[in-house]
This record gives structure tokens, C-alpha cells and sequence, in this order.
């Protein structure tokens, strides 16, 4: 998103965390922008029987919880490693100047929110209304597409989630999930290879 070297000079701290370290909690008070270097995190958030619900998973030179930094409420979810990761950390007031002094940057962000808002709008939609195959397919092409905007609809996109993840971001069992893919794999939807899927 914003190159490293921008980073830098903007005085962000490049900071590490380890697995299923947390970078915040849903309700505390947003205070910098973060973009991963290395590694994985996701957004979660837990209901009242300790089940996870995955908003987001970032990869490398990818942002998140960024919402907050523009209002003036608290995030809604947690940040946790899912392995140990590298990521950049600036100060909100000194990533709002970097986006003001850099209207490029600040365009690339807006996009950024609003294909967020959409993925949000459909996933909405499909964990009420779809079934489980469809909602599957839903959120690998969002990956395909988001993790690598070069990719094309013809190339093959090997699927980095795991069944645990996969089901924790459709609101899915882990055996639905499992049922699911081979079902997809039959209808020649998915290849599954040494147990990785690919879309």
C-alpha cells in the first residue's frame, strides 16, 4: 500500500508480534495505522459462546483497521498474528499528514475502503441468504482477486486458508467447509492437490 521507504520517513516503527499475539482489541481507541511487512494477520471478533468470526485476513504490504483513524469510534474488532509478523506501525496523526501530503496515496486508500465496503456488503448478503458451496467460492475469488490483482479469472490461485479459516469467514461449520470443497473439487469448481486447494 504505502512503500517502505515512505514509511520510514513518515517515522513509522516496523514492529514484530507473535503468533496469536493481538495488535489491539474491539472497543479500545484507534491510535495508528498498520500495514503488514511480513507474515499474516487477521481481523476477528468472538460471539457470546467463544465462536471466531474472521472479518479479514492482510498479507504482506496490505493495511487494516484503518476506519477508525477517519472517525471517531472504536474498532470493531480485534488484530491478532496469525503467525509471527513484521508490521509497520505510524502514528494516526502522522498518517493522516502522509495522506494529505500525498493525494495519490489518499486515492489508493479510498478505493481500498470501498472495494472493502463492497466485500462486506455481498459477504452480508451470502451468509444469510447463500449456500454454503456458493458462499465458498464467494470468498476464494475475493482472495484471488485481492491478494494478487494481476492474477487472471484463467490462472490458478492456490487457496493459502485453512478449512478452520475458511469456516470462520463464511460463518460455516469446519465439516460443511470440508464437505463443501470436495463437492466443488467434483464439480470441477476446485483442484484439491496434497491436500492445498486451488481455485
Amino acid at each position: 500500500m504505502i512503500d517502505n521507504e515512505k514509511l520510514l520517513n513518515s517515522g513509522a516503527v516496523l514492529k514484530k508480534y507473535k503468533r496469536g499475539e493481538q495488535l489491539f482489541e474491539e472497543g479500545t481507541i484507534a491510535r495508528y495505522y498498520y500495514q503488514v511487512h511480513a507474515g499474516e494477520i487477521k481481523m476477528n471478533n468472538y460471539n457470546e459462546e467463544g465462536k471466531e468470526y474472521i472479518q479479514g485476513i492482510f498479507v504482506k504490504e496490505k493495511s487494516f483497521g484503518e476506519p477508525p483513524l477517519f472517525s471517531d469510534f472504536k474498532y470493531p474488532a480485534n488484530a491478532e498474528a496469525i503467525i509471527d509478523s513484521e508490521v509497520w506501525q505510524l502514528s494516526k496523526e502522522k498518517f493522516l499528514k502522509l495522506l494529505e501530503e500525498n493525494p495519490k496515496i489518499h486515492y489508493k486508500f479510498t478505493s481500498t475502503l470501498a472495494s472493502r465496503l463492497y466485500y462486506k456488503a455481498i459477504m452480508v448478503s451470502e451468509i444469510s441468504t447463500q449456500e454454503p458451496e456458493h458462499r465458498i467460492l464467494r470468498i476464494l475469488d475475493y482472495f484471488k482477486k485481492n491478494n494478487d490483482p494481476q492474477i487472471t479469472s484463467s490462472k490458478t490461485y492456490k487457496v493459502e486458508l485453512t478449512r478452520q479459516q475458511l469456516a470462520d469467514l463464511t460463518g460455516l461449520r469446519v465439516e460443511t467447509v470440508i464437505r463443501s470443497i470436495k463437492k466443488l473439487e467434483q464439480k470441477g469448481e476446485l483442484l484439491i492437490k496434497n491436500r492445498k486447494v486451488y481455485r
